[in-house]
């Protein structure tokens, strides 16, 4: 009984997830993907990565490892309505299937790894804010 019980929760919950993103899908596909929105998540997020690079550059955490910054977004299809919406923002389809990715976020122009990092996770986190599967990556170079 306490097992039945145990796997009728377990399926509620999954039932949970699944209309939640549901649910966002349709918010994003009637709220998010206008274009004087895209814009404004374009502008919020560039200016994150922007303040996030000032602030480590203003604490002197460029360092001495050289490389590169960008956000990966998963989408459902590189031509889905949030990848679209996407390509609006920057973004560009991804040689990974089910991926767009912006390299260099923010007006950073050196070549600072750390500071090139603080400025896609600042980018990615706006981004998931506004419930995109986001992620900021690095790569030396």
């Amino acid at each position: 009984m306490n097992q039945l019980i145990f796997l009728l929760v377990v399926k509620l919950e999954q039932a949970s997830l699944y209309y939640k993103e549901m649910t966002m899908d349709l918010v994003k596909e009637i709220i998010m993907f206008k274009d004087e929105n895209i814009e404004q998540i374009r502008k919020e997020a560039q200016a994150a990565a922007d303040k996030a690079q000032s602030d480590g550059l203003a604490q002197g955490r460029e360092d001495a490892y050289c490389g590169f910054g960008w956000v990966e977004v998963q989408v459902p299809r590189t031509n889905s309505k949030e990848a679209k919406a996407l390509e609006k923002m920057g973004f560009k389809k991804s040689y990974r299937p089910r991926r767009m990715d912006m390299w260099k976020p923010g007006h950073y122009n050196g070549q600072s790894m750390t500071i090139h990092e603080l400025g896609a996770d600042a980018y990615a986190e706006v981004l998931r804010n506004y419930g995109f599967k986001a992620y900021g990556h690095s790569r030396a170079d």
